[in-house]
């Protein structure tokens, strides 16, 4: 009996067959790094003096990895890994460009910083209790949603973050803790089923989750499809991530709840995945309804800005002010999406690269400013100038840097976002940014006039305090980051222009997916 013959299948559409270049693994690496260290940390739990040693060592790492990825990228545009070589929408894709290298670049040092400040911030108990693991965890998550080239997979990483964030939101598991966690658990589930919703409708219109195919095949369904219904619900399922106006009263119920390391890390990293996602979604997927929507986006953001800088006025608790000040932030960073175009969108990375490193420095100089003083309630906290002169120092360039005010690294995406505002016609919005500029700047003054300046009580202990290494280590660097964007911010400029660029034109993002002699 004769074999039955069967004509061979042409995969060359669907599958890549080149061999993957050696520095094309750099993609993944981060994400497998943080989760593969998480869990020899687990295994090392009760070794509580080993946990710091190798979190700092494998961070110190993550950011080698980042930094040779965003080179990378830089030389030779954005870069594709797609699980079992099969194209979209076969196999998930791992797509990074200099938007996503970048914002995982400044995660990986304000990790770091994070995890040399919590070898005095956490206790054995909260070593035991995980607190590293936890924070590998989380790194994954946020390394995983800036370098995944597909929604389900953001949604997936979402998650991850959520959960390792929520575990270390309740470490030590006091009752203030607890109150905190259930706000920003039970909010930021609302959030997570609305972007759970949106993308089930995303995949009902386009048969796909990979933001390559999407971008391509939104061209083809403008106009047959309510894409304008599907952005809206993307965009308030991040903005509530994101808090900003009105969804954002859990950020200042829950972050002054945990421990300060804690807080610096969430008000550093969590609400910049949310930005990065409306970024992604809006600007790169859905630019035109992303036009339709502006105004709107505009005035939650100038809401967003003015509320967040008030509030933080009305604050008698640092950690409270400074949930306030990242709040009013977050305003800024909808301001330049909802302008749009390179000014507005470079405008927006550049502030959220910036505050990055700002927020999670200053709320680590709240917790320095306990310990000299003996807690964060303003009525308590006076003299802190002439216990500690560097640390004062430190703390006043990171007010100038968070208010706006040259040569420090907040100045320059201010004056691109005003710029842009002004260019568009959207004199308003300049004038929200000026505005809450001003208010965080008389904010951030009062701080410093009652806890810094104003004369210590007659029972404060006379000369300078010393304080923990491995706390102002950390606050030293990142307010040298700072000074430093401040200083020379020619490099951060031209990186976060040609990220604007490859968000508005992403035709080099779609080819990196879908290489020469396929389609999508």
């Amino acid at each position: 009996m004769a074999a039955v013959s069967s004509p061979s299948a042409d995969l060359s559409a669907a599958l890549v067959l080149k061999p993957v270049d050696a520095l094309d693994w750099l993609v993944i690496l981060p994400v497998a790094w943080c989760i593969g260290i998480g869990a020899i940390l687990m295994m090392v739990r009760h070794r509580t003096f080993l946990q710091p040693l190798i979190a700092i060592a494998a961070l110190g790492v993550l950011v080698g990895l980042d930094a040779a990825l965003l080179w990378h990228v830089s030389q030779n545009g954005p870069v594709t890994m797609v699980m079992g070589r099969w194209l979209p929408p076969f196999g998930i894709a791992f797509t990074v460009d200099l938007t996503g290298a970048l914002f995982a670049l400044m995660a990986a040092v304000v990790a770091l910083a994070g995890a040399v400040a919590a070898v005095t911030d956490i206790n054995g108990s909260g070593r035991r209790y995980g607190f590293y693991p936890l924070l590998m965890l989380l790194m994954a998550g946020v390394s995983g949603a800036f370098l995944t080239g597909d929604v389900f997979n953001l949604y997936v990483w979402f998650e991850v973050l959520l959960i390792s964030s929520f575990g270390l939101l309740v470490l030590g598991s006091e009752r203030e803790q607890i109150d905190g966690a259930v706000k920003y658990g039970f909010l930021n589930l609302v959030a997570t089923t609305l972007f759970l919703i949106a993308t089930g409708y995303l995949y009902g219109i386009f048969g796909t989750l990979n933001m390559a195919d999407i971008a391509a095949k939104a061209v083809e369904v403008r106009g047959t499809a309510p894409l304008t219904t599907l952005i809206a619900l993307f965009v308030f399922a991040f903005a509530m991530k994101a808090a900003a106006f009105p969804v954002n009263f859990w950020l200042p119920a829950s972050y002054h709840t945990p421990r300060i390391v804690v807080s610096a890390l969430f008000a550093g990293l969590l609400t910049k995945v949310g930005i990065y996602a409306l970024i992604r979604v809006s600007v790169m997927l859905f630019p035109l309804e992303r036009q339709e929507l502006s105004l709107v986006i505009a005035l939650a953001g100038a809401l967003t800005m003015i509320t967040g800088a008030l509030g933080a006025l009305a604050q008698t608790d640092t950690r409270r002010l400074l949930g306030y000040l990242v709040i009013s932030g977050i305003g800024s960073m909808l301001a330049g999406i909802a302008v749009g175009g390179s000014g507005g969108i470079g405008g927006t990375v550049f502030y959220a690269l910036h505050s990055m490193v700002v927020m999670t420095a200053l709320y680590l100089a709240a917790g320095l400013a306990a310990r000299l003083s003996g807690g964060f309630s303003l009525s308590s906290l006076r003299g802190l100038y002439t216990r500690h002169a560097l640390f004062s120092a430190l703390s006043l360039m990171l007010f100038f840097a968070v208010a706006g005010l040259p040569p420090f690294s907040g100045f320059w995406p201010k004056v691109m976002l005003v710029k842009s505002a002004l260019d568009t016609g959207a004199w308003w919005l300049a004038g929200a940014l000026l505005l809450a500029g001003f208010l965080t700047m008389i904010a951030t003054g009062r701080l410093f006039l009652l806890a810094y300046w104003r004369p210590a009580g007659a029972a404060a202990p006379s000369g300078e305090v010393a304080l923990p290494a491995t706390l102002l280590l950390p606050l030293i660097a990142l307010t040298a980051v700072s000074v430093l964007i401040g200083l020379f911010p020619e490099m951060l400029l031209g990186l976060v222009q040609k990220a604007a660029l490859t968000l508005n034109e992403p035709s080099r993002y779609l080819h990196s997916v879908f290489p020469a002699g396929s389609a999508p």
